[in-house]
């Protein structure tokens, strides 16, 4: 029997090329292991999809285990021969999980064979538009990193990568852009998303892995919690915070430890939506600026798919000025059934209506 040596076993994304684990044996011939599956790509599919998972035991192995995620998906005491399972896609969700098929010959060595399973969406998402209703200035030094309404008031967190101390927290004047009410932090914290919730106010830190929590009213700084990774974008659902960190991945966390609960994946048809920032919970929906483009996604928080897209192209060409950089900050005011949205260092806040009839 030659001796099978393991020469990589690297799992990873590549420019959308998944590199999986190939066995070789001492000399450069690829040799067959005794449990391996049947197919040489990863697999893809939607949800709801079954997906037949082919795969062969050579010999005769003990305790051989199908794993999905992590978790024994299926288990036998002996196998041998060609084997189909069927799974669910949508068992675990939106995203992507690893496979193992693995068992034990009689010696105790354990051989097995991996793979991804991806699954996207179901949903092709419709497209939304918006029209302005209302124009109201905003301050160009302004690099607005959060937007929200609360109280009948317009909240706003910044942070600034060039300028020093530019962080601020505070609820603005919508007639002129200014600020009636602010706090400044400290110059070595980068300010992100904000969001109100049971008279506190939240704000996160981009690289300093803290969410600060204010006194609304007073914008007393009253406790701070520890995360770990980038803040981007954060709202809540009236009980839970919901918070972004830059990839297709939003973490629901408890308001009160800031403790994760629950990550959702996000995805459309065709794969994850990445650069998730600014994020607004609106009628049991999550509408959300996708960083670096004009588009705003609007999720279903219970499973992540995309519903719809809406494109804010228009805006970005009238508000963002001169030196505007790019759009973050939506805000939806309950009164008006309208959102207000604006960008980094942009002169101008709009007031818009958004109509949900597919186009």
């Amino acid at each position: 029997m030659k001796k099978i040596v393991l020469l990589v076993l690297l799992i990873a994304v590549i420019g959308g090329m998944v590199l999986v684990p190939i066995f070789q044996n001492s000399g450069d011939e690829v040799s067959e292991d005794p449990a391996r599956f049947l197919f040489e790509e990863n697999l893809a599919a939607k949800w709801g999809e079954l997906i037949p998972v082919d795969f062969e035991i050579s010999g005769q192995l003990t305790k051989v285990k199908l794993i999905y995620n992590d978790s024994v998906f299926k288990q036998w005491d002996q196998l041998s021969g060609k084997q189909t399972v069927q799974i669910d896609a949508s068992f675990y969700g939106l995203g992507t999980r690893e496979l193992i098929i693995e068992g034990e010959d009689e010696d105790g060595m354990v051989f097995q064979d991996r793979r991804l399973l991806r699954t996207v969406s179901d949903v092709v998402p419709s497209r939304w538009t918006l029209s302005v209703v209302n124009k109201y200035p905003h301050n160009q030094t302004h690099f607005t990193q959060g937007l929200e309404f609360s109280k009948g008031r317009l909240y706003q967190g910044t942070g600034d990568p060039e300028r020093i101390g530019a962080t601020k927290l505070g609820h603005l004047d919508i007639n002129t852009g200014e600020y009636k009410q602010k706090i400044g932090l400290d110059g070595t914290y980068f300010g992100e998303g904000i969001t109100l919730l049971n008279d506190k106010a939240y704000q996160l830190t981009y690289v300093k892995g803290k969410c600060l929590v204010y006194d609304q009213e007073s914008l007393t700084l009253e406790k701070e919690y520890s995360y770990k990774g980038e803040g981007w974008g954060l709202c809540n659902d009236g009980e839970k915070l919901y918070m972004s960190n830059g990839s297709e991945r939003i973490y629901v966390r408890d308001p009160e430890t800031f403790e994760i609960l629950e990550t959702i994946e996000v995805y459309d048809e065709r794969g994850p939506i990445q650069k998730l920032n600014e994020l607004e919970f609106v009628d049991g929906l999550i509408y959300a600026h996708v960083w670096m483009t004009d588009a705003i996604v609007v999720i279903q928080p219970e499973n992540g798919k995309v519903v719809a897209i809406i494109d804010a192209t228009e805006l970005t060409r009238e508000g963002r000025g001169l030196k505007g950089d790019v759009q973050n900050g939506i805000a939806y005011r309950k009164e008006s059934n309208t959102f207000f949205i604006t960008g980094k260092y942009w002169p101008t806040m709009f007031e818009v209506s958004i109509d949900k009839q597919s186009i």
